[in-house]
């Protein structure tokens, strides 16, 4: 630092990565033609790792050759950083705002970035999905972020922002009182298919062959209990056909649920704002789908259990999802058929009504629609949320610490972004009474 003043605003960590080489190349084209940027002034760099790392996605040879100036270009920087190497980490803090944490699983590597952020003044987003992880820095480092005024915001990708920030434009578009919100996620592909790399398949095996901790580090945390405002949201069977979608659904196993359940406290704690209930579900397709999926689910929750079971599914990813996740990736052809879209219904409460007595009597439909999600909206809605956390300044919360995306930019301009780059939010049906 020179002055008080990092040398950077932005530091990709894992830029070497699979992921994280989609982080780059999206801020390096955020907002304006490479001149108007260069002529602002605005340097970051790509920190690559110096060796490979399991769930990275990188190669032991290829930090030079995916981050190296020759791909980034002679104006970006480079910083070489070993996520086992404390002094490279606190090197690399030490010269930018805010880092882009794109090395996972994080449960394994995760926390390495985040202390050395924290001890050195630099705020930190990622793109983890694993609540484990995501709860544990809460605990750890919420009180010392605050006190160095940094922020650490979790789970900043596909598919936390659209479902976190999708029930705050909900709520907003509500005239009225919102007290409960159910998500529905459809992925649609072209002739090649959906693929997805391997690191979040990792992810996925430890999270869920690790669920009694989970437990354990909440009982920890001792959160508040969340209020339930009006009626109380029901929730549905593992398996059910869904009318509107004309499709069965399943409960989504990802980390949506618990990041808006996170972002819900935050919002009644400390700003004193009506809790939303929140479901969130996944369409599946039909019936032959929705059987097929049932049994590989088993399969693979019974193999989680065990250690030898954890080891022949993160050494066999694509026989054990059918394809879907692969040591690889997705091709660049997968990439561009691929699409998402998550609709919302909530229900609420119309003005002037009491949310606590009588059946909510006010409905409202709203989405989140944009391209493949894993390496084309994870990187932009990454990318945005940090453009956010370093521009939408006095929007933030006053004090630093460890957020969810909703506690952090519900004031910021992040959906206004986001609208402009692809990631799409919409009221598909107004409120009616």
């Amino acid at each position: 630092r020179q002055g008080g003043r990092a040398a950077y605003d932005m530091v990709v960590f894992g830029a070497s990565g699979f992921t994280g080489q989609f982080g780059w190349r999206r801020w390096r084209g955020r907002r304006r033609p490479a001149r108007d940027r260069a002529k602002r002034g605005e340097p970051w760099r790509g920190a690559g790792e110096e060796e490979a790392r399991p769930g990275d996605g990188g190669v032991a040879d290829g930090s030079r050759r995916c981050a190296g100036k020759a791909t980034l270009g002679e104006e970006i920087g480079v910083l070489l950083c070993d996520v086992s190497d404390a002094g490279s980490l606190a090197t690399m803090a030490k010269q930018t705002r805010l880092v882009l944490n794109c090395v996972g699983p994080y449960r394994f590597f995760g926390e390495p970035v985040v202390e050395a952020c924290v001890e050195n003044g630099a705020s930190c987003i990622d793109i983890s999905g694993e609540p484990q992880f995501l709860e544990g820095m809460y605990l750890k480092y919420n009180e010392k972020a605050a006190e160095k005024g940094v922020y650490v915001v979790g789970s900043c990708g596909f598919d936390s922002i659209p479902a976190d920030m999708g029930v705050l434009y909900t709520r907003d578009k509500l005239k009225g009182t919102l007290t409960a919100v159910e998500s529905f996620l459809s992925v649609k592909s072209g002739p090649e298919g959906v693929c997805v790399h391997d690191g979040t398949w990792k992810s996925a095996v430890y999270g869920l062959a690790d669920e009694d901790n989970l437990r354990k580090l909440r009982k920890k945390i001792g959160y508040t209990p969340v209020p339930v405002v009006g009626a109380k949201l029901k929730r549905r069977g593992f398996l059910f056909y869904n009318q509107e979608f004309k499709e069965y659904c399943i409960p989504f196993m990802g980390s949506d649920a618990s990041v808006v359940k996170r972002t819900q406290r935050y919002l009644h704690t400390k700003l004193q704002e009506t809790p939303v209930q929140y479901g969130a579900y996944a369409n599946v397709g039909g019936l032959g789908s929705a059987i097929k999926l049932m049994f590989a689910g088993m399969l693979f929750l019974l193999l989680v259990k065990f250690n030898f079971g954890r080891k022949l599914l993160t050494k066999y990813p694509a026989f054990f999802s059918a394809g879907r996740f692969t040591k690889e990736g997705p091709t660049q052809k997968q990439m561009d058929g691929t699409s998402f879209t998550m609709t919302f219904f909530g229900e609420g409460y119309s003005e002037g009504q009491d949310p606590q007595s009588g059946k909510p009597n006010v409905k409202i439909c709203t989405e989140v629609k944009g391209p493949e999600p894993g390496y084309i909206a994870t990187p932009i809605a990454m990318v945005q949320a940090a453009v956010s956390l370093l521009e939408d300044t006095a929007s933030l919360p006053k004090q630093g610490g460890v957020y969810s995306p909703g506690a952090a930019f519900s004031k910021t301009k992040l959906i206004d972004r986001l609208n402009k780059r692809g990631v799409e939010f919409s009221v598909i049906s107004k409120p009616e009474v």
